[in-house]
Formats: structure tokens, sequence, C-alpha cells
């Protein structure tokens, strides 16, 4: 599981430096960027509005079930589950790319993970802007899930022609924006207060909905036949978010919730199936709403004609346990198996073959520690070491039998990250309208990851999930080892 506590407690912790006073922190910078955006949203989308209140009903609910000392212990989460969202945008070109990724630089974000949606038969690929250091995350976890277009995927040359003609007209990030990332990197990633203002209000314009059409409506037509997320990522003047999502501590209430305010909801929970020891993500959503949006008839753009596109839904989301690579290829095998035979079959019945695979999974978290399926982060209770601990040999086991005797507690790491075909199966319920009862895909498209390909449009490296999880779960038992060597 880990290496000896002696040699943990000999090991050095990397300083966090703080910034001047008169420069805005990172950590501070994307509150106050996350509460904007979320504020935004709720003015383009209304019905966001109702989906964030009933999230809050649902986890005052859970938190208020478990009773007084539940509740006490609840208090920081319940403060952080009310700031916590993940945006989600589409981009059309690296330069959109590397600017974006400029933006979410000033806001401590970085990018962890890479996502082939080809797995769904999208033309896209993607990473999550993120924060990652516990201590950032503890105070702001917002991630933006930003996928990238993938023109070669797109299989009518005609559509990716005209797809990628529209991409180089568009210009989505203001001159004001551009001065001020400029400016920020002449000053070390930093921003002073007024600074700050002015990169939120542009980048907000950047990903605010935009209700004149880049394209005329011929062209849209042509994009949209060969794939609605065509049409969404190359037709429009911004790269406006598709959906903000809360986080919720029961997803399956808050479904019931929704249906029973009439939200058109999805037909089933994307992810791992109902669990006593949740993990990794489960989402759902209502769908995306028919929206009015006027487009240009000719390209001089002198007259305007009315139509709609659907592009934006309200997401939610349940996060569990953060999972080791052993803990994740069980998940995949196991999820997989039960795709595989749910092909063709309704939402319910998936559900069923999916929750009789995972009976296979364990589900305590006892078992997931010790078969090493998941991380976490160690703590000390307080209790002291019993002298037979004190005076042993220190073993590979030690923090087993700390932890069985109370000395050090275990808590599982939250993931912080998605699921690629979890993500795909959301867009794609989103891109099939209203249709109820919709059956499975009879078929999984050939799945083509390019890394490197996202990794030259990003112009550097994608943070690996694990190494980030691995190095929280080791610098919790470097402090323990501290505390207990003290």
């Amino acid at each position: 599981m880990t290496s000896a506590l002696s040699n943990m407690g000999r090991q050095g912790l990397s300083s966090r430096h703080q910034p001047p006073s008169d420069f805005v922190e990172p950590d501070e910078l994307r509150t106050s960027f996350a509460l904007a955006m979320s504020q935004m949203y709720r003015n383009e989308v209304p019905l966001y509005g109702d989906l964030i209140r009933i999230v809050q009903d649902v986890n005052h609910s859970v938190i208020t079930a478990q009773g007084r000392d539940g509740a006490v212990r609840s208090s920081a989460e319940l403060e952080r589950l009310t700031l916590e969202r993940h945006g989600a945008i589409r981009l059309g070109t690296p330069e959109e790319l590397l600017t974006v990724k400029r933006i979410f630089a000033l806001l401590g974000m970085q990018a962890v993970g890479y996502y082939d949606l080809s797995v769904a038969g999208l033309p896209m690929h993607a990473t999550c802007f993120r924060p990652v250091s516990t201590i950032s995350l503890a105070r702001n976890p917002f991630r933006v899930f930003t996928t990238l277009l993938r023109p070669e995927l797109v299989q009518s040359d005609n559509a990716r022609d005209l797809a990628l003609q529209l991409l180089e007209k568009r210009q989505i990030f203001s001159q004001d924006l551009l001065r001020i990332l400029d400016v920020a990197e002449t000053q070390n990633l930093r921003l002073t207060s007024d600074q700050a203002a002015t990169l939120i209000r542009e980048a907000l314009y950047t990903f605010s909905w935009k209700p004149v059409a880049a394209a005329t409506y011929a062209e849209y037509q042509i994009l949209r036949a060969e794939h609605p997320i065509l049409a969404d990522i190359a037709c429009f003047n911004s790269a406006h978010i598709n959906h903000l999502t809360p986080r919720t501590l029961d997803i399956g209430a808050a479904q019931i919730a929704m249906q029973k305010e009439d939200m058109d909801t999805k037909d089933r929970i994307e992810g791992p199936p109902i669990r006593a020891c949740p993990i990794l993500l489960r989402q759902t959503s209502f769908l995306a709403l028919e929206e009015a949006i006027r487009f240009k008839t000719d390209d001089a753009g002198e007259r305007l004609t009315s139509g709609s596109h659907k592009a934006r839904f309200g997401e939610i989301e349940e996060r569990g346990a953060a999972v080791t690579p052993a803990g994740r290829d069980l998940y995949d095998r196991l999820f997989s198996e039960a795709m595989s035979a749910a092909r063709g079959l309704s939402p319910e019945a998936a559900d069923a073959i999916l929750a009789k695979a995972f009976q296979r999974y364990p589900d305590t978290w006892k078992e997931l520690r010790q078969r090493e399926l998941v991380y976490c982060e160690y703590r000390c209770t307080g209790k002291a070491l019993s002298p037979s601990l004190e005076s042993g040999e220190i073993s590979e086991s030690l923090v087993e039998r700390l932890v069985e005797q109370g000395v050090l507690e275990a808590v599982p790491i939250t993931y912080e990250d998605f699921l690629p075909f979890s993500a795909a199966g959301i867009f794609q319920s989103n891109l099939k309208g209203n249709a109820p009862k919709a059956k499975l895909e009879q078929e999984v498209p050939q799945p083509c990851p390019d890394l490197p390909g996202m990794e030259k449009a990003l112009g550097g490296s994608v943070l690996d999930p694990d190494d980030l999880y691995s190095t929280a779960q080791r610098e919790s038992l470097i402090s323990c080892a501290r505390k207990l060597r003290a």
C-alpha cells in the first residue's frame, strides 16, 4: 500500500508560495469567477436556478438525516458543496485552447486527464482544467471540462472544410481579455483586484450565450446534418457554457425531485450503480433546451432569420471515491461487460444488468482499502501508539494495523475528474432531443484516442490524475508519521 512510516517521516512537503497582499490569490480568483459564471448562467438559463434549489434541498435533507454528529462534521462540506460547480465548454481550434489555458492558469487550474470522446462517436476529445493541490481543492474545486474538435473525425469533407472556415474567421476573445492575459504573464500569473475584475468580465463574455449566430442558416443546417456537436462548436461567436453542474449528495433523490417539477430528464443516471461505498462519478441532467437564435441569411449578414438551437442543459453530479489503477481496471471491465449485455435494452434493464455486474466490485471501505482499489487520506485520531508498535519493526502492513487499532483514520479521497463514457452519454442524450425511453445504442464506435494531439494543442503535458491522488495519499501519511513520531 505505502512505503514504511519511518521513511515517510523524513520526507519533506513542498512549501506553498504566498503572493503579495496586493495581488489576488488564485483560489480567491477562482471562487469569484465560479460565482460570477453561476450567476451569468442562471440569468441565461432560468431553469438552472431551479436545479440549484433542488440540489441544495436534497443536500440539506441528506445532512439532516445523518443526525447531530453528521451535521457537525458536514458544515464545511456543505459550504464547499454550495460553491462547487463544474462547467463544460467546446472549443474549435488549438489556438482557442491555448488562450483558454492561459485564462485558467490565472485561476490556479491546470489540464488534468485525457478523455477520448470518440468512444461515443463524438468528433472531439477533452481535458479538465482544475486545481490540483489538496488545499486548493478544499477551498474551491471548480473545474471546467474542455473539449476540442477533432476535424479528422468529421466524415464529410464538405462539412469539415466549412467548419474550419467558420472557426478561422471567428474571434471569441476580446482585445481587453488578451491584453489582461499579457499583463498577468508579466506579473508571474498574478493580478490586482482591478485587473482580476477585468479578467472575469471579459472571460465571461467569451463563455456567454450570443443570440446571433456566426454562420448563415444554410451553413448551420449543413453542419447540424453532419453532427449537432459540429454545429454547436463552429456556428457561434462564443465558447458558450453548455452546462454548469452542482454536486448532490443523493443523485437519485435529486433526479426524482427534478421529474416532480416536470423537468425533462435523462432516462438513466450515468456511471456506476448505487453502492454502499460510492466510487467515481454519477451524472444526470435535464435535457437541452430549444433556444431562439438568429442566423444570417447571407455572408454579408445584413438580414437575419429566426431559428433555434439546442446546446445548454442542466447537469448534476454525485461524486464518490477516487479509485486506483487496479480499481479503475475492475470498474472498466465490469462496466464494459454490462453495457455489452445491455445493448438494445431499455434503461431500466440496463441498470439491472449493471447492478448485477457490480456485485463483484467490493463494497466495504475496509475491503476496498485492503485490496488497494481506492485512494485514502490518512489522519491521526489522537490515539497513542501501543508499546508494541513503538518498539516493533516497521513493515508494509503497519499502516493497516494502525487503522485497525484506531490510531489512524482512512478517509476515501473524493474523485475530482470525469468518466469519458459517462460524459459522452450525457452529450448524446442531449443531442437526441426529447425522445422518451430511448434504448441504449446497439454498437459502440471503435475508440481512437489521440493524447499526443491534445498535448500538442495544449502546448504542454496533461497531468495524470492518478499521480495527484497517489501524491495526496502519500503526503497524508507523511503528515501522520511526523505527528506520531513527535
